[in-house]
């Protein structure tokens, strides 16, 4: 089982997600610990390290997963529209 971790800025984003989104973004995150590379998740290109997407309704979680340590670390959590910027 991996540990989640959520960084700062992170929780900055959950925590302007309207209750409802939260609850389902949250439950997402948490299923993280068991399964870190989920049915439709896609590994990002472009990046030095190893990024994942998975989507949560109109939402998007980016998140690294580091296998020797079981640590999934979420980096960012925003709506489909500017999450890439």
């Amino acid at each position: 089982m991996y540990t989640v971790k959520i960084s700062k800025s992170a929780q900055k984003d959950l925590d302007k997600l309207p209750d409802r989104d939260f609850e389902f973004v949250d439950k997402r995150i948490q299923t993280l610990a068991t399964d870190p590379r989920p049915r439709g998740c896609v590994k990002l290109k472009g990046s030095k390290t190893d990024f994942y997407r998975v989507r949560q309704g109109r939402f998007r979680i980016i998140y690294e997963i580091f296998d020797a340590e079981l640590i999934v670390n979420v980096i960012e959590v925003a709506d489909r529209k500017e999450v890439y910027r």
